[in-house]
């Protein structure tokens, strides 16, 4: 990976890890598709294509159906969020799925001195449910939801994190799968490292300023190459 080598001093610089959740660290992309695509017909609304549920994950549920579903009204558009919530907290979708090498990685990069954060669209009680199912609650020092902040890509969430971290803006470093996710990072004025392994296209995700695409996070190995950040 050859744009790791151009941007060295920029990752060594790293001191906050930021982490998307769903395509990034789970494997939930096909499961909220198919949960969108089942509320929908639930409600009576057309079954939306799969990429245009892909292009709206990372917003805001209530923003993304709104987004999804522009012509209707807000009544309608309540109840497509409620089925949505329905449709994705049943026991068949309720398991969280890490992707290969999750756990070992936040594992090195907590050892390293990494401050681990995370920053995603859903809510609150999505990501405590899914953090505590997956066991990872404790790895995190802080997560921010649209609950607390403005959805993506507003930088909110990103500046928030490089504050309580303590870390300036160019200590910090955005992992995710989505184009929202690049925006954001953008907005912030932070870098950002996109993964193919959830919503966004490669030449998508680079195009919005990712300093590289990489298949999935278990290739994030690298940052213990970049320099040990000093343990806050």
């Amino acid at each position: 990976m050859r744009w790791i080598n151009d941007h060295h001093e920029q990752l060594s610089a790293v001191r906050t890890v930021v982490f998307d959740w769903d395509g990034t660290l789970a494997d939930s992309i096909d499961t909220i598709v198919h949960c969108m695509q089942l509320a929908a017909t639930s409600v009576g609304l057309p079954l939306p294509a799969d990429n245009a549920v892909r292009n709206i994950i990372g917003l805001g549920l209530a923003e993304a159906v709104a987004k999804l579903f522009p012509h209707t009204d807000g009544e309608l558009l309540s109840a497509t969020v409620e089925a949505y919530r329905q449709h994705y907290l049943t026991p068949g979708h309720r398991e969280v799925t890490l992707f290969s090498g999750v756990i070992e990685l936040l594992d090195e990069l907590d050892r390293l001195g990494y401050l681990l954060t995370v920053a995603t669209g859903k809510s609150r009680r999505g990501l405590d449910h899914a953090l505590a199912e997956s066991g990872l609650t404790s790895r995190f020092v802080a997560t921010r939801t649209v609950d607390e902040c403005h959805s993506k890509p507003h930088p909110q969430m990103l500046l928030e994190l490089a504050e309580y971290t303590g870390v300036e803006l160019n200590e910090v470093l955005m992992i995710g799968d989505g184009v929202m996710d690049m925006q954001m990072a953008s907005n912030a004025g932070v870098a950002a490292v996109a993964v193919s392994s959830g919503a966004g296209k490669h030449h998508e995700l680079l195009s919005e300023g990712a300093l590289g695409c990489m298949g999935s996070v278990e290739m994030l190995d690298f940052l213990a190459g970049t320099g040990k950040p000093v343990s806050v």
